[in-house]
């Protein structure tokens, strides 16, 4: 699965100084470096170079200063990695190429231009935002099974935790959560009930997601909930 990617692509881009974190914005990843304005690396993942991979990356590339492709290298090196012409068409695109071994060493086969143009400004904040909105790295990039720990479902989650011993008044929950007004309000995954105005319970869904997804206490203070 791509996911086993993922951490060597993390670890690879770490190093360079960037922060990563996994499905953000339908990017396999989306790596920020320091600084402001931060510089925005998309990565896309499969476990081969293809042309369905150069298609992803051409349609993150609106968003991104850099983009990447990563695929795994293939046992005798008779893969798309060997071809000058899958090398080429990466270098005219603008994207870098890496490829990942066995091992899970990463090799740079094609780097990205030192200059790009940027096409959407507004997609590439919404990358940011959800990126630093994030409390950690709660998803592998790759990931296609499961539901995407968004930044807007880990606050959710958090409202769910604190209502998990008994109804709990949205005042109450704002100092830790600033937005549980609006959480509990929309009630999109269902998790919530109304007991009273100003109060709300937990319902048998959001005990089940409590189940699915333990909690650890976690600070929201600076964040706020994204669809």
């Amino acid at each position: 699965m791509e996911t086993t990617l993922y951490l060597p692509v993390k670890r690879f881009l770490e190093k360079l100084g960037f922060t990563v974190k996994g499905e953000v914005g339908g990017c396999d990843l989306v790596a920020l470096s320091d600084g402001e304005p931060p510089l925005v690396v998309i990565g896309e993942l499969k476990l081969a170079f293809n042309l369905e991979l150069i298609l992803q990356a051409v349609d993150r590339a609106a968003a991104a200063d850099e983009v990447w492709i990563a695929a795994k290298m293939s046992a005798r090196g008779k893969g798309r990695e060997s071809d000058a012409r899958y090398r080429n068409l990466c270098r005219r695109l603008g994207f870098g190429m890496l490829g990942v071994t066995d091992r899970g060493d990463v090799e740079v086969l094609v780097p990205p231009p030192t200059t790009s143009i940027r096409r959407n400004p507004k997609k590439r904040s919404r990358l940011i935002a959800e990126h630093n909105k994030r409390k950690g790295d709660p998803v592998l990039g790759g990931s296609t099974r499961a539901p995407i720990m968004t930044a807007y479902r880990q606050q959710a989650l958090a409202c769910a935790s604190a209502l998990s011993d008994g109804p709990r008044k949205v005042r109450d929950l704002r100092a830790d959560i600033p937005d549980a007004g609006k959480i509990l309000l929309h009630n999109v995954y269902g998790w919530f009930d109304r007991a009273e105005r100003g109060i709300y319970v937990l319902t048998d869904a959001g005990r089940a997601a409590l189940k699915r997804w333990p909690q650890q206490p976690a600070d929201f203070s600076r964040a706020e909930a994204a669809p």
